[in-house]
């Protein structure tokens, strides 16, 4: 490395106030080696004024200054010649070294101690110097700054679950880089490079779908079980046209897809056998028609509560109106009785009233649709009645759809501690079912919404 001397500095530098030159022409003009080695004496001078023989020459910094130095650069935007000119440091390379030590060891560097060694002491430092000894000090080193890295960072993933994506794992990585270097955090947590940088370009960019998530979000808390499908058709009402694989991707991004399944469990049979007359199966599996109230379905579910600890059951007997999926009467009671089917019935028979047409009620073999009350009650009302063969559910297949809508949404996954509880739940939804529950079948309708849209047109 040159060394130049002080008139030399001072020369080049008067040069320069006075005008003969730029960096460049005077680094060739006084034969310096290069034309930033003249900008770095004119920083000086601004800085600290003229060199001088005595000028900050070994400067010792304390250990205070140092760490301010240091977490001033790491804290703020300010480059290492601006933080050196603000904390009165000769060379700017000097506080990189700090930064790079501090990066390394977590602390700033000891100032070394001034003047030659004691010559004991250089004798005794040689004998114990060892090749082997200072490699092995590196490894334990680098086995240290490693184990941290897996301390931060896997501390940090477990606070964020264990689904964390790999935008998630870029941000954690990206705040880790102030304290490790980004070629050991990589090494240590496995992470590809390629995926790091890629969402790293990605953290500036401007989130073009930020009103569409604000407004998913907002239809989630209202249709707590929606699909992609359901959520495309809702944005659409509200104004926002997306594609349905869009949808998709942002409900997977925002955690909104639906989380409850398809659960079996054991199926509660009402048939008991030949207890009175058996219908004909007259809909034979025509569950379409363009006339409300002209077919009705019905079918009775169980469902379990716990109340004190001890298992009890409770039983739904809905009729629903093959026209447009619309549960128009229902019963809920704590035992499996004739009189719950037909409080049920009562009420369906009354809505129904209005079609103009002859009625057609379906039903399974069970024991309630053969009791006699039941049968005369519908002829009474000149009502056909239809029923499923025999052990066959899928005659009877929309009541089994709309059993297995019920339990997936609001049942499975959930323990009801009373009768009570349960009830409201399920009295709750039905409603939701009939007025905001919306189908594709029905034009992206409700039950009552595709009801009242064809008796207005």
């Amino acid at each position: 490395m040159v060394k130049y001397s002080i008139e030399l500095k001072q020369r080049v530098i008067q040069d320069y106030l006075s005008g003969k030159g730029g960096s460049t022409y005077l680094a060739k003009l006084h034969n310096v080696g290069s034309s930033s080695q003249v900008r770095h004496w004119i920083r000086n001078y601004r800085a600290e004024g003229l060199p001088t023989a005595h000028s900050k020459v070994n400067k010792n910094y304390s250990m205070e200054l140092k760490e301010n130095a240091v977490q001033c650069y790491l804290t703020t935007d300010l480059t290492y010649e601006a933080v050196a000119r603000k904390f009165e440091i000769t060379n700017f390379t000097l506080l990189a070294s700090w930064v790079n030590h501090f990066k390394i060891y977590g602390e700033v560097p000891i100032s070394k101690k001034r003047g030659r060694r004691k010559k004991l002491e250089s004798i005794a430092s040689s004998m114990t110097q060892n090749p082997n000894d200072s490699q092995r000090i590196k490894e334990l080193e680098q086995e240290l700054r490693y184990a941290q890295i897996e301390v931060a960072y896997f501390k940090r993933t477990s606070e964020i679950g264990e689904k964390c994506s790999n935008e998630q794992k870029s941000r954690l990585i990206y705040s880790l880089r102030k304290t490790f270097k980004l070629k050991e955090i990589l090494k240590v947590t496995g992470f590809p490079k390629a995926t790091y940088y890629y969402w790293v370009n990605c953290f500036e960019r401007v989130n073009k779908d930020e009103l569409i998530e604000k407004e998913m979000l907002k239809i989630r808390q209202e249709h707590a079980n929606a699909g992609y499908r359901p959520m495309s058709e809702l944005l659409k009402q509200r104004g926002y046209h997306v594609n349905h694989k869009k949808v998709q991707r942002l409900m997977k991004k925002l955690g909104l897809r639906v989380t409850s399944y398809w659960h079996k469990s054991r199926k509660y049979y009402l048939y008991k056998g030949k207890v009175g007359t058996v219908a004909k199966n007259k809909l034979h599996r025509r569950f379409r028609t363009s006339i409300p109230h002209q077919k009705i379905t019905t079918d009775t579910t169980e469902f379990k509560y716990y109340e004190d600890g001890i298992q009890k059951k409770c039983y739904l007997n809905p009729y629903i109106d093959l026209f447009n999926s619309e549960v128009i009467s229902y019963h809920i009671s704590q035992q499996p009785s004739y009189q719950s089917i037909d409080i049920a019935l009562n009420q369906a028979v009354a809505v129904t009233s209005d079609c103009p047409y002859r009625r057609t009620f379906h039903s399974d073999q069970g024991w309630g649709y053969q009791m006699r009350d039941y049968v005369s009650k519908l002829k009474s009302h000149r009502i056909f009645q239809s029923m499923s063969r025999k052990g066959n559910c899928h005659d009877n297949s929309v009541m089994e759809n709309f059993f297995g809508l019920l339990k997936q949404e609001i049942y499975y996954g959930h323990i009801f501690s009373s009768f009570e509880e349960l009830e409201q739940v399920i009295v709750i939804w039905i409603r939701y079912y009939n007025t905001k529950r919306i189908k594709q079948k029905l034009n992206w309708m409700s039950p009552i919404q595709f009801r009242l849209n064809y008796q207005n047109n």
